[in-house]
């Protein structure tokens, strides 16, 4: 009866359209009262611990260094190297703008803030160039969902924090199967422009790109400061995060000299603000997380979908069906809280790697991120271009079908996840 009460009061609170935060925590605290044999003292206790995390740090400062980026000019010249990459293919925009939110993705660890960095000057630049609105608010969206599988990503160190998984592993499983979304995405866009007749940008040349790879010689540091550190295991995630903030401190301020001391206290208070909605989430959840273990729930859930089936192949397909049903209607952090104290009860059932597992479940959560209602990337895409949601979820159907391909394969080829950290973490 607990476990009906929390969960039909979470579904009220989210139809009425109450911040996600406030949703979970005012469930569970319902819960708890109900309860009664436990004081609601404990929610003041579980919010604190739910972010008193040395991991968990990785996450503002991974924000900082991202917003340190964008205003320090690193985005502007990866997407001039980009554009010397691909802007030879048809619609060469729209190609460009994957291969940007793909380098990008390296560097911010977050989908919305690789589609607004990135967005900002592409989504412009193709509209400017007889683009449709729709078509290039979608395949911004849909490059941005890359940011949370290419290393770093914010989701992962969630789920390693989670799951005690190695959050270096973890990184490593992303590497491959973003690179094989950022394919495929790059693939649909230039069948799409071909189709609508989108000119190119420029005719590919050596000296254009190793010109613009000269210029954004800083820019790809960044990458290498942030995975090689810690893949080659100088760094735990949270030191590199902060070793990523001192770089873009350093580049911005002194090598590219776009950035000004004046212009810091803004930046650090926006990557706060929006640090802290994720860490509230988080906080909130584990008072949810609690609960749900106090009452058993996540066994009796999993005990729930092992009695739908128990073949392994058709038990990952219905878990890939619940995680994209969650990620349509519930914030990314907050599906994980909520969703993986139930997946892994399963892993054994499954027979799979927790690192495979933790790959398969970010992709589909960024794959979640392109369907409204609450697809972050597509909100932010329509915020720059100034279109109507509508206008650009018709122009995002062949992204999603490409990326569920993938999703399908990186679900059923474990090489794709699992190759790499078995040569970086033998």
């Amino acid at each position: 009866m607990l476990a009906l009460i929390l969960f039909v009061t979470l579904m009220v609170l989210f139809l009425a359209n109450t911040p996600i935060a406030l949703a979970i925590g005012m469930a569970s605290l319902a819960a708890l009262w109900l309860h009664g044999d436990l004081p609601l003292m404990m929610v003041i206790q579980r919010l604190y611990a739910g972010v008193d995390s040395f991991p968990l740090m990785a996450v503002p400062l991974f924000m900082c260094a991202g917003s340190l980026m964008e205003a320090g000019g690193i985005s502007r010249r990866v997407v001039q190297l980009a554009e010397s990459l691909v802007g030879w293919l048809p619609g060469g925009l729209a190609a460009v703008a994957v291969v940007s939110a793909m380098f990008f993705a390296g560097i911010s660890g977050s989908a919305a803030a690789d589609t607004a960095a990135v967005g900002t000057i592409l989504i412009p630049s193709m509209i400017r160039r007889g683009y449709d609105k729709g078509f290039a608010a979608a395949v911004q969206a849909a490059g941005g969902s890359i940011g949370v599988v290419i290393p770093p990503s914010i989701p992962m160190i969630i789920f390693g924090f989670l799951t005690g998984a190695s959050i270096g592993k973890l990184f490593a499983a992303g590497i491959l199967p973003g690179v094989l979304m950022g394919m495929s995405l790059i693939a649909v866009s230039t069948w799409l422009s071909r189709k609508h007749r989108y000119s190119t940008v420029v005719r590919f040349s050596w000296s254009r790109f190793l010109r613009s790879l000269w210029d954004a010689k800083w820019a790809a540091g960044a990458p290498v400061v942030i995975l090689g550190g810690i893949l080659s295991g100088v760094f735990t995630a949270t030191e590199s995060a902060a070793a990523a903030t001192f770089y873009a401190l350093l580049v911005g301020l002194w090598v590219h000299r776009e950035l000004r001391w004046k212009d810091l206290p803004d930046l650090f208070i926006r990557s706060a603000l929006t640090a802290s909605l994720i860490l509230f989430i988080i906080a909130t959840a584990s008072i949810f997380s609690w609960f749900m273990a106090i009452e058993d729930i996540p066994a009796r859930l999993a005990q729930g979908l092992l009695s739908v089936t128990t073949h392994p192949t058709a038990l990952l397909m219905l878990i890939n069906v619940v995680l994209l049903i969650a990620g349509t209607f519930v914030e990314t952090t907050a599906s994980l809280i909520l969703l993986v104290p139930v997946i892994l009860p399963l892993v054994p059932a499954l027979g799979i790697d927790l690192t495979q597992l933790g790959a398969i479940v970010v992709v589909n959560l960024a794959i979640g991120m392109l369907t409204p209602p609450l697809g972050i990337c597509l909100v932010v895409s329509c915020t720059i271009a100034q279109c109507r949601l509508e206008t650009v979820v018709a122009r995002i159907l062949p992204f999603l079908a490409a990326l569920l391909v993938d999703l399908a394969l990186i679900s059923l080829w474990p090489p794709l996840t699992l190759w790499v950290p078995s040569i970086l973490h033998p």
